[in-house]
């Protein structure tokens, strides 16, 4: 279900401030203008087809559109594994993976991202992000990896790998991945990593590969306007 949103100002307003340029500094596969947009139509998540890290009750949910082949999504990866391990015990921070593969300049890339929904299909969220950190781990980007890893990757994090070889040849997920992509697409992103921070059918948008301290201050300014998930935030 897809509802209009717009985020707050004050509270664009305190990550531009916290932040500096947050919003400007990213690196993306394809170019961007690094702008915010305050106005834009998103999918909140939903647990039915959405890949969660963390509290799924979540106040903030940061949504990452990556693209497995993508160098900057393989940073950003890095980058989204410290938020977690600084929020997430408090519960309050959560991180919703969707597939943005560019096809375009990185074309193993779509069957990465199926890849991964057949990890999913098969052993949850939990295969799910096991899945994509072991493509990133081995992955040279743009286009490097051998798609003959992918089968390896999935005996590795515990799965079986004929039912994955199965699912992966059957097709399954080609028309998630790309409604995924269109949905990227229809909300304005020109590159990955695309990441939404939302709160309920609220968001701001970042484009890039922001940095940690950037990503610290923008959902810290998100959270600041949620006084209830503030007080129970635990600091470090």
């Amino acid at each position: 279900m897809k509802s209009q949103y717009v985020l707050p100002i004050t509270i664009v307003v305190a990550g531009v401030l916290i932040a500096g340029a947050v919003f400007l500094v990213g690196k993306t596969s394809v170019p961007t203008n690094g702008s915010t947009s305050t106005n834009i139509t998103a999918r909140v998540y939903d647990p039915s087809t959405d890949h969660i890290l963390g509290n799924p009750n979540a106040t903030v949910k940061v949504v990452e559109y990556m693209d497995l082949e993508c160098p900057h999504c393989k940073a950003f990866e890095t980058t989204m594994h410290q938020v977690m391990d600084y929020y997430g015990t408090s519960g309050n921070v959560a991180w919703v993976s969707r597939p943005f593969p560019l096809a375009s300049i990185h074309d193993r890339a779509p069957k990465e991202a199926e890849a991964a929904e057949c990890a999913a299909d098969q052993g949850g969220n939990t295969a799910y992000f096991k899945f994509i950190d072991g493509v990133f781990a081995i992955t040279p980007s743009n286009n490097g990896l051998d798609p003959a890893q992918l089968p390896v990757i999935a005996g590795q994090i515990g799965l079986n790998v004929d039912t994955f070889n199965t699912c992966l040849s059957s097709g399954k997920f080609t028309k998630k991945v790309q409604d995924s992509y269109n949905e990227a697409i229809g909300l304005g992103a020109q590159g990955t990593p695309f990441t939404l921070v939302m709160v309920g059918d609220e968001a701001i948008t970042l484009s890039g590969d922001q940095p940690y301290d950037s990503m610290r201050a923008a959902i810290d300014a998100v959270l600041e306007g949620n006084p209830a998930a503030t007080a129970s935030t635990t600091t470090q």
